[in-house]
């Protein structure tokens, strides 16, 4: 056999040649959406399946840092792998060689498993797979790592509800108790479902309706502060009450225009937050005619560099643009003198976005 007939028989033999490239990259994106849960997900043995698939190997394994794999075919005879595996573990580097070879799995430059290949696999091709499937493990965990930030974002939002405002709110129901007993009951109430909506644990996403009601409830607690100092219009259309909407979107930009737009006047002022269809899109207004800002200053607020403990702004914008995409989101218009106006954009229907 000439040198040429040689190398196309060794090539033939490989099954990244012999497969077609669409079907490769296919099965290298199933094997990432099969460790989305990572090494000890529900996936795992699919994820396992389809490496041997994609090695031609005689059998694969996949284990995390417990040392005990999943696999796919039959399981090598013998006591060899699992010392083999312990070594790549331990050692952090490759233990054997084929028909039998077990490769650590390097996550963020810690060892996060091991692949275990048996069979007469190219450990060219066994290192190429082992480099794919810490890819996609360090993927699951920056999509879990995203997904806990999300959370602590709610946690900073419920945090930033002002103490200041519990506390009068509480005085005012008080003092009311004795002089008008109806009125404290009515406060009481609208306090305990203000708390129940704002603090307690929800899904990620609830209805326009929903936070409509958080913000009715939230205002009649103000007014009850501020007395005539607040003035409020509330108006939806009715049909984008049913439209998904990030938990706890529009009550901080509610806040905002109460306790940076009207308190800080001696005369108060007037609060109006609209909500309401345009094509496709579902529009939320919330607007003040307080003191207003410097455009340079909302812009700062909006990208996170604004005052120490102020999230609200760009907490919002972000979840918006994060779920929706960078055409939605937080528009503020205003200038000095002038009030605040806040414009929530979103769309009316968005794929996986349900109450």
């Amino acid at each position: 056999m000439t040198v040429p007939e040689q190398r196309t028989a060794a090539r033939s033999r490989l099954p990244w040649v012999r497969t077609d490239p669409a079907s490769v990259l296919g099965t290298a994106r199933r094997i990432a959406d099969d460790l989305a849960d990572g090494l000890s997900g529900a996936g795992v043995r699919a994820a396992a399946r389809a490496v041997r698939r994609l090695l031609d190997a005689d059998a694969v394994g996949l284990t995390d840092l417990s040392g005990d794999p999943v696999w796919s075919g039959r399981v090598p005879d013998g006591s060899r792998w699992p010392g083999l595996v312990e070594a790549a573990l331990q050692g952090e580097a490759r233990a054997g060689r084929p028909p039998l070879v077990a490769v650590p799995l390097h996550v963020h430059d810690e060892v996060a498993g091991a692949l275990v290949v048996a069979g007469a696999v190219r450990m060219g091709a066994v290192r190429e797979v082992a480099d794919w499937v810490a890819a996609a493990v360090e993927r699951s965990r920056l999509e879990a790592s995203a997904e806990q930030a999300a959370q602590a974002e709610l946690r900073a939002l419920r945090a930033e509800i002002s103490p200041h405002f519990v506390y009068n709110a509480l005085t005012v129901i008080s003092s009311l108790v004795h002089s008008d007993p109806d009125r404290a009951h009515e406060l009481i109430l609208d306090f305990a479902d203000f708390n129940r909506y704002s603090l307690s644990g929800h899904g990620e996403y609830t209805t326009v309706a929903d936070e409509f009601h958080a913000i009715e409830t939230y205002l009649a607690l103000q007014r009850a502060v501020l007395g005539d100092r607040l003035r409020v219009q509330v108006r939806v259309a009715p049909e984008v009450l049913a439209v998904a909407i990030p938990y706890l979107v529009l009550q901080p930009l509610v806040e905002n225009a109460v306790r940076h737009g009207v308190e800080p006047r001696g005369v108060g002022g007037l609060v109006q937050v609209r909500g309401e269809a345009e094509g496709t899109d579902c529009l939320i207004s919330i607007e003040d005619d307080g003191a207003g800002m410097a455009p340079a200053h909302a812009e700062a607020v909006l990208a996170g560099r604004g005052p120490s403990g102020s999230v609200g702004l760009a907490n919002v914008d972000r979840r918006l643009r994060e779920v929706y995409g960078p055409w939605y989101g937080l528009v503020v218009e205003t200038a000095e003198g002038a009030g605040t106006r806040v414009l929530v954009r979103m769309p009316m229907f968005s794929p996986g976005v349900m109450p």
